[in-house]
Order: C-alpha cells, then sequence, then structure tokens
C-alpha cells in the first residue's frame, strides 16, 4: 500500500495534541509537586500520532479483545499515559482527575497498573514491557489469529536491562509482525545521560542484528512519526521497532527553554518554571485540538467469562506403580487441554525435564517454546494471559524461576493469571549439586500477594493440583519433584 502523508491540517492538529500532552503531563506532576514531566515530555509527538492516527481502539471499552494493545514500558511517564487516554475521551479520566495525581486514595498513581481499565499490566520496574508486550503480540498472532497489533514504548535507559534483548530475541525469532517497540532515546538517564546517548546508528544495529526492521526517526517530527508508523504497518515477516530520537524536557518552538535536554530534572515538577512554560506552549496551541482515534477491526473472538476447567479423565494409576509428580503435571496439562482449548504452555527449554513437552507433543499449537531465557518466559506468560485470551502454564527448573523474581512480583501488581510449575526441587536432585536444587522457591512464592503455593505430595494429587490452578485467577506456583513416588491419594479423591 503505498503511503498517503497527511495533510498539513492533520499534522498541526497532531501538534496541538502533542502540546496539550504536555501541558497537562506538566500541570499533574506541579499540582502533585512530583512525577517525570520531562520524560512525558520527549514521548508526547510519538504519543499524539499513535493514539490519534495510528491505533485502532474502542475508548469506550478500552479491554475489549479486539483493541490495539500498548504498554507504557517506562511507567514513570505515567502522566503522559493518562493524558492522553483524557484527550481519547476516556469518560473516568477527567482534566480534575488529571490534577489529583499520586494523591492519596486517586484513581491515577504515580505509575500504571491494571486498576485502570486501559492498563493491561504494571510497569515502572523497568525492562519488563517488551516481553509483556510480546507475550500479546505472539497471543494475536498465532492463538487469536486477530488483526490487533501490539505497541510497547521504552525509555533508552531501561534498554540496558538485559531483559529487554530476551524479549527483542524472541520477537525476531518468531517473526512478531504485529509488534512494534518504541525506544523513547531522550538521551538523559536519572543520574547521568544514558550509555549511548544520541548514538542511533548502534541503537539501530542492536535492534536490526535480533530480526527487527529498525527505523531511526526524528521523535519530535510528526510526519516523520506517521510515516514510520505506516511502515511499521507494513512490514511483514518481522518486528518493527521505531527508535526515536526525542529530548527529555521538548516543547516545540523552544518553550521549554531552561530543562530540555538538561541533567538535573529527572523525576522533578517544573517548579517555578512550570508557570512560564505552560503559557509558551498554550500560546501557540488549541487547547480544544483532537482527532477521533480509529476504531477497532472486530474480529477477536468473544470469549466471555472463562468456563470451569476440568481434566477430560481422572487420574488413572496402578495401585503400586511409581510415578514422578513432574510427569504427572504433563499428563494432567494435556487433559486440560483437552477440556479447553486456551489453555497453553510455555518452558525454557527444559520441557523434557518438566514433563511440558507432553503438552507440545499433544497441542503443539498451543506450546512455545521460549529458551534459557527465564525472565521474558515468564513475561511471555503474563502477556499471553492478558484480557483473558489465554490460561498459560510456565514451567522450567523451580530453581530458575528466582531469576524471573521481578517479573513475578510485578505480575502480582499487573493482576496477572499465570501458573508457574517448577520442577527439580529440593535435595532430591543431591546429585546434580547444589546449583540445580530449588530450596528458597517456596519461600519466595509465599512472598507474592494472592499467589496459592501447592506442593503435590504423589501423582493424583499433581493432576488435581494442576486442575486448581487452572481454575484460580491469579499466579499459581506449583512444585514437582524428580524423584518417582506412589500414590498417596485414591484415583477419585
Amino acid at each position: 500500500m503505498a503511503y498517503q502523508p497527511p495533510d498539513a491540517s492533520v499534522i498541526d492538529n497532531l501538534r496541538h495534541i502533542a502540546n496539550r500532552l504536555r501541558v497537562y503531563s506538566i500541570e499533574a506532576t506541579s499540582a502533585a509537586n512530583s512525577g517525570h514531566p520531562t520524560s512525558c515530555m520527549s514521548a508526547a509527538d510519538v504519543l499524539a500520532v499513535l493514539f490519534h492516527r495510528e491505533m485502532r481502539f474502542d475508548v469506550d471499552k478500552p479491554r475489549d479483545g479486539s483493541n490495539d494493545r500498548f504498554i507504557l514500558s517506562k511507567g514513570h511517564a505515567a502522566p503522559v499515559l493518562y493524558a492522553a487516554w483524557h484527550i481519547a475521551g476516556h469518560k473516568d479520566v477527567t482534566y480534575e482527575e488529571l490534577m489529583k495525581l499520586r494523591k492519596y486514595g486517586a484513581m491515577l498513581e504515580g505509575h500504571p497498573t491494571p486498576k485502570l481499565d486501559f492498563v493491561d499490566v504494571a510497569t515502572g520496574s523497568l525492562g519488563q514491557g517488551l516481553g509483556v508486550a510480546a507475550g500479546m503480540a505472539y497471543t494475536g498472532k498465532y492463538f487469536d489469529k486477530a488483526s490487533y497489533r501490539t505497541y510497547c514504548m521504552m525509555g533508552d535507559g531501561e534498554s540496558s536491562e538485559g531483559s529487554v534483548w530476551e524479549a527483542c530475541h524472541f520477537a525476531g525469532m518468531y517473526k512478531l509482525d504485529n509488534l512494534v517497540a518504541i525506544f523513547d532515546v531522550n538521551r538523559l538517564g536519572q543520574s547521568d545521560p544514558a550509555p549511548l546517548q544520541h548514538d542511533m546508528e548502534t541503537y539501530r544495529k542492536r535492534v536490526d542484528a535480533f530480526g527487527w526492521h529498525a527505523i531511526v526517526v526524528d521523535g519530535h517530527d510528526i510526519g516523520a512519526i506517521c510515516k514510520a508508523f505506516h511502515e511499521a504497518r507494513t512490514t511483514k515477516g518481522k518486528p518493527t521497532a521505531l527508535i526515536c530520537k526525542t529530548f527529555k524536557g521538548y516543547a516545540h518552538g523552544n518553550a521549554a527553554e531552561g530543562v530540555n535536554d538538561l541533567m538535573g530534572w529527572h523525576g522533578k515538577p517544573l517548579g517555578n518554571r512550570a508557570a512560564d512554560i505552560i503559557a509558551k506552549i498554550k500560546s501557540t496551541t488549541d487547547m480544544a485540538a483532537f482527532i477521533k482515534p480509529l476504531p477497532a477491526v472486530d474480529d477477536a473472538e468473544k470469549l466471555g467469562d472463562r468456563p470451569a476447567i476440568a481434566l477430560a479423565t481422572p487420574p488413572s494409576y496402578g495401585a503400586d506403580e511409581q510415578v514422578a509428580t513432574r510427569k504427572a503435571y504433563g499428563t494432567a496439562l494435556v487433559k486440560l487441554g483437552k477440556s479447553y482449548d486456551r489453555i497453553v504452555a510455555m518452558d525454557g527449554d527444559t520441557k523434557n525435564s518438566t514433563f511440558a513437552i507432553t503438552y507440545q507433543q499433544e497441542f503443539p499449537n498451543r506450546f512455545i517454546e521460549c529458551f534459557i531465557a527465564e525472565q521474558n518466559l515468564v513475561s511471555i506468560g503474563i502477556g499471553c494471559g492478558c484480557r483473558g485470551r489465554t490460561v498459560p502454564f510456565i514451567s522450567t527448573f523451580s530453581a530458575f524461576f528466582t531469576r524471573a523474581f521481578d517479573q513475578i512480583r510485578m505480575g502480582a501488581i499487573s493482576q496477572a493469571n499465570i501458573k508457574c510449575v517448577g520442577s527439580h526441587a529440593g535435595i532430591s536432585i543431591g546429585e546434580d549439586g547444589p546449583s540445580q536444587m530449588a530450596l528458597e522457591d517456596l519461600a519466595m512464592f509465599r512472598t507474592v500477594p494472592n499467589a496459592m503455593v501447592l506442593y503435590p505430595s504423589d501423582p493424583v494429587s499433581m493432576e488435581r493440583a494442576v486442575e486448581l490452578a487452572a481454575n484460580y485467577t491469579g499466579i499459581v506456583f506449583i512444585r514437582s519433584s524428580r524423584p518417582t513416588s506412589v500414590c498417596v491419594y485414591p484415583m477419585l479423591e
């Protein structure tokens, strides 16, 4: 499809909307006397185009299954996200509510959480958004087979996190052409400039090396941003990254002089500079500018409430049969998969040990190999479970879940519906040595709010634990063991 650039009036309107985003972000953080206005200001032009020319969604039904998805991984820039939904027309995000930002009891917190119906996952622990977005995109492409697209905006500082590159590898390998990563390269971190500052070519090479289509773009040029999003939408067979050169604290027309591109403003309201900067921005801005967001393509399956999920058949073991609980896990998962086609499984290249391989062999199209990248493994599961699209079971050695504890912790804040199954627990794998022994896993998961922790003692209780986990909304940890065990419980217990 040939690119049709927007006419001058549309570009002007989008620029006005971007300035509105800046004004509201400054006003809200000034009212709160805390927050990150300069991080919002660098992202404003991209978000104006994203919300009012690129993304397709129903503002009145933010979690509709057919809507495009957006994750603000740089969650400290939450005010600009809230301002975007206010301008788009969300009924609850009024101007008055924006001015209550960060106040005790207010709906708009310092970082986004799913208490808001337009937020799918909590962000702010940097480096996690892209993995979740990749899980959403995988679900859209391979499970839902729907038109919706997924967008994720990250800061340049968070791209130092290894989990970002785990997600890049995953998305490139699985050719997630319905995923767009947006790097807001505003040059400055919290206490120092970001490592690469504005070395855009190095960013491009890194992303390209992971199998992405990388586009370097001026993140304050509305026309160039529109063209880059069109290029992303029409690129097939690989995900796209918009690597946006921006400036922290930027406003058009040098309206933010004294703040723009200067250290020392991270996480601070603009103080006595705010009124002057707001006045300068407003002097060239139509504060009523608006472009109606594009409607969603309504082609994702309507799932409704999740049904009760039962084992297709009850446990069946011989009186003297000895079976490892890890093997019973694979058996139970297959039985659930036969009952409900939204059960999905993923593993970190340990499936022949966790027995997730049993599910892969029965339902290869509902299994995701995430390889040895446990942080991304958990993030993918969280993304797959968003909006109730799937019930994800995530397996690896119990010891290796410790590597992903922050993803699990943030998953709890995100109200994630994931089932973590850890094998090779405890000292029973003695000959492998202490590096493989999960000893702290039970304590770790017991600290996770509202998590259910299960340690089945035999194959019968394992099958029932898997069934129970599938029907529990929230995080579940099931611990399995390598040694075989006799059946303690009757088959119909």
